[in-house]
């Protein structure tokens, strides 16, 4: 009888497990929408994971072309809170090379972003044998942030082999959300097996990956290895995308003979890209570690670098502009950078990946990336919306219909008129006062749920205020680092955002807004605006005083103005926001 028991025990505990371990399959091709981020051409490439369309089969060198079908700088974007991510998937050619490991040429790399901007790596099993069907398993994820509410993932494709099939899967009680590619312009990699990914250890330890992860900026790799020669034919192509930089770092695959083809070839493929684009463009000499035992090595590849040197100072004396240098000396390789001399081991990839980093700081001059500055900018996904979805409608929004005034703010700002949570009758009545004070004006409400300095940083380095001119840009940010900064760091960080907003918008007049008042924090909010306004003493911004009519006499929040939280105005709030807003708009 006993044993009965124990058996039926069993029994039902196996048919639990079984349950619970059902997991439920998503093939990322087979959704709407642009979901392999990484490459341009997405209408064109619906069906595939590769990087060029298939008109160029006929156009590019054929060693081109089966380079371009192999994944490199691909990856998937997804939200999800699941403990467990699997991943299944197959490959077409030889899984591993002789000089790097088959985790690199064949496998695949996870990172998470956390609800504060935060990069987390997820460790990895996969089924040793690699067979037909690779099976990869992140297993394991506590979710550290955000009440179990998830991370963002993003899941870097193989970089040596073409795709082609992936599914991912997660148990079947959590959610899978994937991202679209983002619409903000991307940065464009045309190089050599360098860039392509030899010979990094995982997919994510690529210098592409590395400066795609840590810049947020999206990244097109178009490097193919032993074939980044600087055709006319590849330069055509490149011309077709609307970039936001050009990185031309070829030179490994024109040493010897062949550097003698680096000047001509060059002017010319700059000459396609200049009559079609006149963003930055950053051309990079030969990085090479084994100079200091070999003097074959420096003349060998010093000769291609001063090709290099010499089409740029050419360029520059013909008054080509926006043209940057990145020289061997600013890559800085160190000896043990190299696995036999031309590809760099992951501590070379890391070198390449800063070098890159602080030359593309420098070009697009961002701030909030000073050495001694606490605001980095960063994401955040600590509301109830899809957080990089609304800075994609921003970004929609702003090509669609150019905007005279710009808000940029927080939930304060976001619920006065774009209030979801809230009854339809609710929004309706905050609404009205938004639509008296701003009658006859196109006016974007770029306020963001949970957002703090550093998370506006972000959204002005990536677009939000790029592509038109606006007449007032109003700045309303600073009440969310209420808890984790002091009064001296806010006021710090606003000058940042003001800064920002006058590299991205010269000709827009800027008011910064004092932080609203709020329960229990009235005396700390005093002393931030206080701050802020005598640091705009004597320059051309505008401060904006926002504590008036919402404070009694005693200096206490009007608790009637808000919205039951001592943080959000109600109806009758906005309508004093409006009031406090309503001469700088009108002026």
């Amino acid at each position: 009888m006993r044993r009965k028991v124990w058996a039926a025990i069993i029994l039902i505990f196996c048919c639990i497990g079984s349950v619970t371990s059902q997991t439920k399959w998503v093939n990322p091709l087979e959704l709407d929408g642009a979901m392999v981020h990484g490459r341009w051409w997405h209408q064109e490439l619906k069906s595939n994971y590769h990087r060029m369309p298939d008109r160029a089969e006929k156009v590019v060198r054929k060693a081109v072309w089966d380079l371009s079908k192999q994944s490199a700088g691909l990856s998937l974007v997804f939200h999800t809170n699941a403990p467990s991510i699997k991943v299944r998937y197959t490959v077409t050619g030889g899984l591993n090379m002789f000089h790097m490991p088959t985790t690199g040429v064949s496998g695949l790399d996870l990172y998470a972003t956390d609800a504060d901007g935060g990069l987390r790596w997820c460790a990895s099993k996969f089924n040793c044998s690699f067979g037909d069907t690779i099976h990869y398993e992140f297993k394991d994820i506590t979710y550290f942030t955000g009440d179990n509410r998830g991370y963002d993932y993003e899941l870097y494709l193989p970089l040596y082999n073409e795709v082609t099939w992936l599914e991912i899967g997660v148990p079947e009680d959590r959610d899978i959300r994937f991202s679209p590619a983002s619409s903000e312009k991307p940065i464009v990699v045309y190089g050599t097996s360098i860039a392509q990914g030899a010979c990094a250890s995982r997919t994510g330890m690529a210098w592409t990956n590395i400066v795609e992860r840590e810049t947020t900026y999206p990244l097109i790799n178009l490097a193919f290895s032993g074939n980044g020669q600087m055709e006319e034919e590849v330069f055509n192509l490149l011309a077709e995308i609307d970039a936001k930089l050009y990185i031309i770092d070829c030179l490994p695959n024109l040493t010897g003979e062949k550097h003698q083809l680096v000047y001509d070839r060059l002017l010319k493929g700059i000459e396609i890209l200049r009559a079609n684009h006149n963003c930055p463009i950053l051309l990079v000499e030969h990085n090479y570690a084994n100079k200091r035992s070999s003097q074959i090595a420096n003349d060998l590849f010093g000769n291609t670098n001063k090709e290099l040197r010499r089409a740029y100072e050419a360029l520059l004396a013909k008054g080509v502009k926006d043209i940057y240098y990145l020289s061997n000396e600013e890559l800085g390789f160190s000896q043990d950078s190299m696995v036999e001399g031309i590809h760099p081991n992951d501590i070379g990839m890391r070198e390449y990946a800063n070098a890159y980093i602080k030359k593309i700081n420098e070009i697009f001059l961002e701030v909030g990336f000073e050495k001694e500055c606490i605001f980095k900018p960063c994401t955040q996904q600590r509301d109830w919306y899809d957080w990089r979805g609304r800075h994609e409608l921003m970004l929609k929004r702003n090509r669609e219909e150019a905007p005279q005034i710009v808000l940029i703010g927080n939930s304060i700002t976001h619920f006065w008129t774009d209030d979801a949570r809230k009854s339809e009758k609710q929004a309706k009545a905050n609404r009205k006062s938004w639509d008296k004070l701003f009658k006859g004006l196109i006016v974007h409400n770029q306020g963001f749920g949970w957002d703090r300095i550093e998370n506006g940083l972000w959204r002005i380095a990536h677009g939000e205020l790029d592509g038109f001119d606006a007449e007032k840009i109003f700045l309303l940010l600073g009440t969310n680092n209420f808890y984790s900064n002091t009064p001296e760091e806010i006021a710090d960080g606003m000058m940042l955002l003001i800064k920002a907003v006058k590299k991205h918008q010269p000709h827009a007049k800027i008011y910064q807004v004092g932080v609203m008042p709020r329960r229990d924090g009235e005396e700390k909010i005093k002393a931030i605006n206080e701050l802020v306004k005598k640091r705009l003493e004597g320059t051309d911004v505008t401060y904006v005083e926002m504590s008036t009519g919402f404070l009694d006499e005693n200096g206490k929040l009007i608790e009637s103005l808000f919205a039951g939280d001592g943080l959000h105005p109600n109806e009758k709030g906005y309508a004093v926001e409006a009031k406090n807003l309503e001469k700088y708009v009108k002026e």
